[in-house]
């Protein structure tokens, strides 16, 4: 049985000194944190995005338009049946207006629909582009990331150092294919060319055959286009049979979290490429957000997700406060309208199709020599700018590109 833990936001505070819109409703805002708080996905969004959460309603002031703000959280277990039942009894029932999170493809698609019937808000933390593509109704947001930017952000940086040979580790299924395919895409387009590919079943242990055809070709780059223990896997046998850069080879992987990074060692991951929209350690402005949350979540820093749960939700209430209804619609409509320049992400803006258009960086694993404290494994490797990482508009198949 799935329990939902509801934490009231802190009331005392007076609201943020944006006039609210009069409007007949009573009930609080509600923001649902709907997360993985136990599995593959748990260090990356989970209970830091529930603290996250907490930290931007707080922030806030606890209230909104003469509201309280109440948050609730509960673990969709990455079943996209659990994440359905959940927000349809939030968003029906329990009068909930944000759902934030829902960190798998199919079960962010799943409740796009559902808030969108509703009347109600989606920010994703899922990475498939179909949320502001095919399936991209107005009601639901990507904020942090999405399998373009991460594919472009990595590949156009190495490429344009002469990086143009590529070989893909891929896992062997939608999120997979996506990352490969956009990938190859830039290679080929920027004159390079790809010279493998091996695609494997999710949670595949054994690598080492296609550890073996990436040593024997002359590939300049391994993309690993897959995530969690999968890269783990895959990062570990390539270092077992000596492929990386002592061997001519770059390994850069299109996702990979801190604690995936902390988990295998510097060691065994000196030298390796990632793509992130936020780095805990990247400014002053960064630090001194990593300093709060770090107080609440026993010394570890913000992942970009979790980060991007507090940077949404603030801009979610900054809108809500001067929109002329409560309604998702009204809500978004002004946060679309409304300038965005926060100190995590910087400027851009929200577009129709919901995503949130920013910088992205090439971050690179320093050595275990570099490193100075528990929580310092990357440096910069090249900051990108959002035109060359975000899906352009008319690439998206977004129906309501056309249609504003």
């Amino acid at each position: 049985m799935i329990i939902a833990k509801r934490m009231v936001g802190v009331l005392l505070a007076t609201a943020a000194a944006i006039p609210a819109v009069a409007e007949d409703r009573t009930a609080p805002i509600k923001i649902g944190v709907l997360t993985d708080m136990t599995g593959a996905y748990s260090n990356a969004v989970g209970p830091g995005s529930v603290i996250a959460a907490q930290m931007a309603i707080n922030d806030f002031g606890g209230e909104v338009r003469g509201l309280p703000i109440e948050l609730l959280s509960a673990d969709m277990l990455n079943k996209v049946d659990v994440s359905t039942s959940i927000a349809r009894e939030w968003v029906q029932s329990d009068g909930v207006d944000v759902i934030v999170d829902v960190p798998i493809s199919s079960g962010s698609l799943a409740v796009n629909d559902i808030v969108a019937e509703n009347d109600a808000i989606l920010f994703s933390a899922a990475g498939s582009t179909e949320l502001s593509g095919a399936a991209c109704n107005g009601h639901t947001v990507q904020w942090i990331w999405d399998n373009y930017a991460m594919a472009s952000a990595l590949t156009k940086a190495l490429v344009a150092e002469g990086d143009d040979k590529w070989f893909y580790i891929t896992v062997d299924y939608t999120f997979g294919h996506d990352l490969e395919r956009m990938s190859q895409a830039i290679v080929e387009t920027e004159g390079g060319e790809v010279v493998g590919a091996v695609r494997q079943p999710w949670g595949t242990v054994d690598q080492s055959s296609a550890v073996f055809e990436v040593a024997s070709s002359d590939a300049k780059v391994v993309g690993l286009a897959n995530g969690g223990t999968d890269t783990v896997n895959s990062i570990k046998q390539l270092k077992e049979f000596g492929v990386g850069p002592e061997s001519g080879k770059k390994i850069a992987a299109f996702v990979m979290g801190q604690a995936d990074i902390k988990a295998v060692g510097l060691d065994q991951t000196e030298g390796l490429y990632v793509p992130m929209s936020f780095y805990w350690d990247l400014n002053d402005d960064t630090r001194a957000f990593s300093k709060r949350f770090m107080e609440q979540s026993n010394g570890v820093p913000p992942t970009y997700q979790q980060a991007g749960v507090y940077s949404e939700i603030t801009h979610y209430l900054k809108a809500l406060a001067e929109a002329p209804t409560t309604g998702g619609a009204d809500v978004l409509k002004r946060m679309r309208e409304m300038e965005i320049d926060d100190s995590l992400f910087g400027k851009g803006e929200l577009r129709v199709d919901g995503r949130r258009t920013h910088p992205m960086y090439l971050l690179q694993v320093k050595s275990p020599e570099e490193s100075i404290g528990e929580w310092d494994f990357l440096k910069v490797a090249s900051e990108i700018p959002a035109d060359q990482v975000v899906q352009p508009l008319a690439e998206t198949g977004c129906d309501l590109v056309e249609t504003n």
